[in-house]
């Protein structure tokens, strides 16, 4: 289906869930820099909210989330009373303005604090923000949950989330250490739907130590045999220079480039011959679901939480490392969690990373969606067009992409170099390699 191009996908590149990328945010940002953007919300802008936990009851070795372990109920309880101080802080600058469509908790893992917190910090968000009719989706880590949570979702109105599955073969999980029994996921899977969310998305891998064709064909059918809405397939990234706790995966067992490419086709083909619709390069979903419909009408977008259906152009970060987005900056909370409570507790903000998107950051970025939402862009506007189609040359001579005048088009099979066909228009990336993950 797919023609693999071995020179094409040679350079790692960012996954583009903003622009400029987190790799371009410096520390000459700070708490007056979010104060002054939410004072420009007006007053039925609509907002997005993302609520960060950054623990997990247990840290899998692939992860590159900012997490540590929930193992000492005192941290937990102190960050959780510096994130309802940072709520309320947002809340009180922005005063009745913003309508919040929806509200996102991920980390880490949600579930690592106790259901009720859970649902006092949806109450607090309810009562503080305008929320009537706000999606709620949650991240889930199968192995911590239970019947207990299950109620704390139905009771506070959660309709979508999200499960971190990975993969059902042991030997993978132990490579990977993530062990978790397919009867947990089947357990989690019930507790949802039983709980009234409507909307369940599995995330899978591909590239993992030691993983085959045969292994991952096989956890792509027990996973469809649970019948999630949706579905996202991510390449393994292995950057453990980074990422010290991936320096316990087996480096040499891991596929190759080309075996890679192989893999992350056969998901492609797997999912759209057994009924899912491809969503961007690495989600599916089933006909009818929110983010199937924004594809085909062509309103698909792409934010901090990989592909989606959200309108909404002002997302806030609440917690430790979370991202807000403006449609002129974006602005980082302290990774730290010690640092980001005393930054609650002291400067009232905790921003402490960032960029201001100038205009030509605004026009890259909308291309860059573009080409990976929709598969296409007009490039008109981009300064420096002549050296676009330079760097492009390479893809056009392999039949990926085509031009109408000012407009790049990607042709058939350019789904898997959609990441490197946008990094074409990344400026910051052509002044150095960076540190990337594979590009498929």
């Amino acid at each position: 289906m797919w023609t693999y191009h071995s020179d094409l996908l040679a350079r790692p590149v960012p996954r583009y869930t903003s622009y400029p990328t987190a790799a371009e945010f410096h520390e000459q940002v700070g708490p007056e820099d979010l104060g002054a953007a939410l004072d420009l919300i007006d007053l039925d802008d609509t907002v997005s909210l993302y609520v960060h936990i950054p623990y997990c009851r247990e840290i899998c070795w692939y992860c590159g989330c900012n997490t540590g372990a929930a193992n000492r109920s005192g941290r937990l309880t102190a960050y959780l009373e510096r994130l309802r101080e940072e709520i309320d802080l947002v809340a009180r600058r922005l005063g009745a303005r913003g309508r919040i469509g929806r509200i996102a908790f991920g980390g880490g893992s949600p579930n690592a604090i106790a259901p009720v917190a859970f649902v006092g910090l949806v109450d607090q968000l309810v009562q503080r923000f305008r929320c009537q009719d706000a999606v709620l989706s949650v991240e889930i880590d199968p192995r911590g949950f239970d019947a207990d949570w299950a109620t704390a979702l139905a009771d506070t109105g959660v309709t979508r989330a999200s499960l971190g599955v990975q993969t059902f073969d042991p030997a993978l999980q132990a490579a990977i250490g993530r062990i978790q029994p397919a009867e947990q996921i089947l357990r989690t899977t019930e507790l949802l739907r039983r709980a009234g969310v409507s909307s369940i998305n599995f995330d899978l891998m591909y590239g993992l130590p030691g993983q085959s064709a045969a292994m991952l064909e096989q956890t792509l059918a027990e996973a469809r045999a649970l019948a999630p809405e949706r579905l996202a397939v991510f390449g393994y990234a292995h950057v453990p220079q980074l990422i010290a706790r991936q320096r316990r995966i087996d480096a040499t067992a891991l596929p190759g480039p080309a075996e890679r490419f192989e893999q992350a086709a056969l998901a492609y083909e797997t999912l759209t011959g057994t009924g899912y619709r491809a969503v961007g390069f690495d989600h599916f979903a089933v006909p009818g679901d929110a983010l199937a419909l924004a594809a085909e009408a062509g309103t698909l977008r792409r934010n901090f939480q990989g592909f989606t259906e959200d309108q909404a152009s002002i997302l806030l970060g609440l917690g430790a490392s979370a991202i807000s987005e403006f449609p002129d900056r974006l602005l980082q909370n302290e990774k730290n969690t010690g640092r980001y409570g005393l930054a609650i507790e002291h400067q009232g903000f905790a921003t402490a990373r960032g960029v201001h998107r100038t205009a030509e950051d605004r026009r890259r970025g909308h291309a860059i969606v573009g080409i990976l939402t929709a598969g296409h862009a007009e490039l008109g506007a981009v300064a420096g067009l002549d050296a676009v189609r330079l760097r492009l040359e390479p893809f056009e001579a392999a039949g990926l992409v085509g031009w109408q005048g000012t407009r790049l088009q990607l042709g058939d099979g350019a789904l898997p170099y959609a990441r490197a066909i946008a990094a074409t228009l990344d400026d910051y990336r052509q002044h150095g390699p960076g540190r990337f993950s594979n590009a498929v």
